[in-house]
């Protein structure tokens, strides 16, 4: 678990993601989208794109019917995906 950075504003992977990304890249073809660490708090989300298209988040297999925007921020400033929330991951 990495350490929440609050900055806001700057495009980058959790420094405890990094390998993992690159992993599924060299692997498994997946084109990664986004990703967070979920800090502690939320579950780990990675979410790819699908080889015929739509958006999916890894670990929990939901497709995700946005095409930006795949993360909240509650209160405290962390991300989360409110579709894996309300699925019980």
């Amino acid at each position: 678990m990495c350490k929440l950075n609050k900055k806001s504003g700057l495009k980058r992977i959790d420094p405890c993601m990094k390998e993992v990304i690159r992993s599924l890249k060299a692997h498994g073809g997946y084109k990664t989208i986004a990703c967070c660490c979920g800090h502690g708090k939320y579950p780990m989300t990675i979410v790819y794109e699908g080889k015929i298209g739509g958006f999916f988040e890894l670990f929990s297999g939901i497709q995700i019917h946005r095409t930006r925007r795949f993360y909240k921020k509650d209160k405290q400033g962390y991300y989360y995906i409110p579709e894996v929330l309300e699925n019980g991951n």
